[in-house]
């Protein structure tokens, strides 16, 4: 297994849910000598310093400021959440002899491949200390629930489009009639409190199937939520093995970008805004410095893209179509899906260029509406030159995705680049890249 997909695999299996996945990467960069800021106090910054922040604990932004001081920003976003399922409030329902548990969706998931897998439950709870209340993140760590398939005998149509109920077929399994309220002092048990100190929850099913590498060369590798924490994994990579010079370098992983962004802590949101304009305010910057180092950044939109499925080719647009292991992949939409365009296409393809990297386009048919993701919507926020990026891969929105192994190496490369290289942007479409 390559390095990169070895420890991304990790990475995986440590981030169950997207505050497993900020709690991941905050320990990534208190390793890489980061320090943390809270947004609720003032900020004290020095050139050459290195700090990051949290917001709802789901979402991170990290920066490292050159010697030099204020300069504009070199960003990497991606996002840390991905399609589930998310526990109800009261969610125990007893149903004859079984205990089932009240789910509803969290984002636009392939509901089938969710089906007769072994599933666990993660997430955090807010708990009572006195007249305190405090987050703790929980993981059951171990196959607890299960969505049982109606055997064909009982559904005929299974195999011919049969459409799902969410409120029906999508409930999972967890126990005996006799196992009522055993779940709530299994989270207790995990969290380290008792089930009564237990004031509210943000609970969410996963897959505990570990990361495999397969094919004909082992070129292939199969995980969990690949989409997008192999952007956030590579971009984290990146980021904390390039040196900010002539810029401040950014890292920032949203969550919610799955159901749309809106909320205090996703790429709709004033995170990245607050943090552009209390880094200039703590470093001396006026309002105006601040304005024109925005208007002089340069972002890379980080989701993944979609590989040419071997099975249907035809759902593919004929020039722009994408492959595992094939490069990273710049993805375009005329109707801005994605916030490529000319100019940004133009500075990353040379940023990959001079990393060595191998660039691959995608565009959808233009029969066939597609995703879209944060870029465009950071960029309501915090106008600046961004192209949209991903990695090729297979099977988005499934529970478990597949992925090539030699582009999480390609992107790691190429993020670097961007992070290393100083991109100078004058007037509108003059570009320098030191």
């Amino acid at each position: 297994m390559a390095d990169h997909v070895q420890l991304f695999c990790d990475f995986i299996q440590k981030s169950p849910s997207a505050f497993h996945a900020c709690q991941t990467l905050c320990e990534m960069l208190d390793a890489g000598g980061y320090a943390p800021l809270s947004e609720n106090q003032a900020w004290t910054l020095v050139p050459g310093g290195k700090y990051y922040v949290t917001r709802n604990r789901s979402s991170v932004i990290a920066f490292a400021i050159p010697q030099t001081g204020f300069a504009h920003f070199q960003i990497v976003s991606s996002h840390s959440d991905s399609p589930t399922f998310k526990l109800k409030h009261s969610c125990e329902d007893e149903s004859g002899s079984y205990l089932r548990l009240n789910v509803e969706r969290y984002g636009g998931m392939i509901m089938s491949t969710w089906f007769d897998r072994p599933l666990s439950i993660a997430g955090r709870v807010l708990v009572r200390e006195g007249n305190a209340l405090h987050t703790r993140l929980v993981d059951l760590g171990r196959d607890a629930v299960l969505i049982p398939n109606m055997p064909i005998h009982f559904n005929r149509e299974i195999n011919d489009g049969f459409k799902y109920n969410a409120q029906v077929d999508l409930l999972p399994l967890y126990g005996g009639k006799d196992c009522k309220g055993m779940l709530r002092a299994q989270i207790a048990r995990a969290a380290g409190v008792t089930a009564e100190d237990i004031v509210s929850q943000d609970l969410f099913l996963y897959a505990r199937q570990p990361g495999s590498v397969w094919g004909a060369k082992n070129e292939f590798f199969s995980c969990p939520r690949i989409d997008d924490l192999e952007c956030a994994y590579t971009s984290a990579a990146a980021f904390l093995q390039s040196e900010a010079v002539g810029h401040i370098n950014v890292l920032a992983v949203f969550d919610n970008e799955e159901v749309g962004s809106s909320s205090k802590q996703g790429a709709d949101s004033t995170f990245l805004s607050d943090v552009f304009a209390r880094v200039g305010a703590a470093l001396g910057a006026t309002d105006s410095e601040i304005r024109a180092a925005i208007a002089s950044s340069f972002m890379a939109s980080a989701d993944n893209a979609h590989a040419v499925h071997p099975n249907h080719p035809e759902k593919y647009d004929a020039q722009n179509r994408t492959f595992m292991n094939g490069g990273v992949v710049i993805k375009h939409n005329a109707n801005q899906k994605y916030t490529t365009d000319a100019v940004s296409c133009a500075i990353f393809s040379a940023l990959c260029e001079k990393a060595g990297v191998p660039v691959q386009h995608f565009a959808n048919r233009s029969d066939v509406l597609g995703g879209s993701t944060l870029g465009n919507i950071a960029n309501t926020h915090t106008s600046m030159n961004t192209v949209d990026i991903g990695l090729a891969q297979l099977a988005m929105h499934s529970c478990v995705e597949t992925a090539g192994c030699a582009d999480a190496e390609y992107m790691v490369r190429a993020l670097t680049s961007l992070y290393s290289h100083n991109v100078v942007i004058g007037a509108d479409g003059d570009i320098v890249i030191e």
